[in-house]
């Protein structure tokens, strides 16, 4: 058993956080670890700590735990520090996002072309990035040696930024590529006995290999189009995985889109509603349609009110609640299990391509991609076969240049990056209505940071 210091940066958001509370409880290798759960929102923060305390009791784990909303605090001598923080949360994103619907931007500005995720904002998230490097570089003074563990969005330009900027170990994390899970299992093929493989980008991963019983699965696939695909209906806004629009993405690069893949479409998919239900299914239009997004958004505030309920009513047994015997899902504590106590895994990882693990990607942009995690750290599977050429021409690239074009804007301050980035954008009229809405923007009273960084006036 090797105890160590973890810390949790925006542990506020309360199932995330528990699911990794529960599977620190039921990992042995991990016994005797601090947990540091930090937040600027005392009432989430509290609440996560008392359901924390109690779970772990319940369980008879081993797991200590502390609370503070100082950031500095809590990285000092952690071992592991995993970010899940969202700058100002949902309701700054809402707030961009009803300025550029108002000059004429469906879905906001950062909704763009194979970056459709609702929260995914690369155009103005330069409070989200600030913060992203900010805690990076506290960790350098504060636990050099410690592992990043990134969780919040956008991971792609996120531990991209972070890898470049800082001497840090990051890494990171999605749980897009269990849609894997999903076509197997609509397809009937026992997961256990499929050889797979995802590679590419973050929301933008694409199922290379896919085999089984020694054969190519993908012929199960087409079947299943043919036979079943038009019965397809979605039970919520984010099941997707089958979708018309997964399907036809499949035919025109020829192999399947993986978890968020599909929802980052091109335009074709995403012109307006009524598009959206077309390829996403009725009634929703998927996760990323304006009744997609606030069914989520609904979801979200249950959840919350769930959580506070939980908290002060210490009569409830939370096993009940988050089942004992079972781990959640995400593989952050696995991960951390395996690089400290040889718990050898396989993972879903975002990390830098060193090396040319996907052939035609720069080694420092990130990439995410199936790997082999040990005491000896991180070894990246060989993709193959690898990812086809109209793939890389059609889809990664101009996503790649997408997030260099956003660090580029963040990183020097060049408001014409931005400007230029829309000027891109079918949805764009005039330049007038690109200066109007970026200068709207960046006059919201929670961007007066990023105003100035821009080269506005205090």
């Amino acid at each position: 058993m090797s105890a160590v210091k973890i810390s949790i940066i925006g542990a506020g958001s309360a199932i995330f956080s528990l699911r990794l509370v529960g599977d620190l409880c039921k990992t042995k290798g991990l016994s005797g670890s601090l947990v540091s759960l930090m937040d600027i929102d005392e009432k989430r923060l509290n609440a996560v700590h008392e359901l924390a305390k109690r779970y772990a009791a319940e369980l008879g784990a081993d797991i200590k735990f502390e609370k503070t909303t100082n950031m500095k605090r809590s990285l000092e001598d952690a071992d592991f520090v995993i970010n899940t923080a969202l700058v100002g949360g949902h309701e700054q994103q809402e707030a961009i996002r009803r300025v550029g619907e108002k000059h004429g931007y469906y879905r906001g500005i950062d909704s763009q072309e194979f970056n459709m995720v609702s929260d995914y904002y690369t155009l103005t998230n330069y409070n989200q990035l600030k913060y992203f490097l900010d805690v990076a570089r506290n960790m350098e003074k504060l636990c050099p040696n410690a592992w990043l563990l990134q969780a919040a969005n956008p991971v792609f330009e996120g531990t991209t930024l972070i890898s470049r900027q800082t001497n840090i170990k990051v890494v990171g994390f999605c749980h897009g590529h269990y849609g894997v899970n999903r076509i197997a299992e609509t397809i009937g093929l026992p997961l256990e006995e499929v050889d797979w493989q995802v590679a590419g980008f973050n929301h933008n991963i694409w199922l290379t290999r896919f085999i089984y019983k020694g054969k190519d699965a993908y012929p199960h696939i087409d079947r299943w189009i043919e036979d079943k695909a038009k019965e397809w209906k979605p039970t919520t806004p984010f099941d997707d995985q089958m979708s018309p629009a997964a399907i036809d993405m499949y035919r025109f690069y020829g192999k399947f889109p993986v978890g968020d893949t599909v929802r980052n479409g091109s335009w074709k998919y995403h012109y307006d509603l009524e598009t959206k239900k077309k390829w996403f299914g009725e009634p929703w239009g998927g996760a990323d349609s304006e009744v997609g997004w606030a069914w989520y958004q609904e979801e979200l505030q249950k959840a919350t009110k769930k959580t506070f309920s939980l908290a002060a009513d210490k009569s409830v047994r939370l096993s009940k609640e988050f089942p004992p015997n079972k781990m959640s899902g995400e593989q952050h504590v696995g991960f951390m299990d395996a690089l400290i106590n040889d718990n050898r895994g396989r993972f879903v990882d975002n990390i830098p391509n060193e090396g040319e693990i996907i052939p035609g990607i720069p080694e420092d942009v990130v990439v995410e991609v199936p790997v082999i995690v040990d005491k000896k750290g991180i070894h990246p599977e060989k993709i193959d076969p690898p990812i086809s050429e109209r793939i890389m021409k059609m889809y990664l690239l101009p996503r790649r240049l997408r997030m260099e074009w956003a660090l580029d804007a963040f990183i020097t301050g060049d408001k014409r990056i931005l400007h230029e980035m829309l000027v891109r954008d079918p949805r764009t009229r005039s330049f007038e209505q690109v200066e109007a809405v970026v200068d709207e923007i960046l006059s919201l009273p929670f961007n007066r940071e990023m105003k100035e960084h821009y080269g506005g006036k205090k």
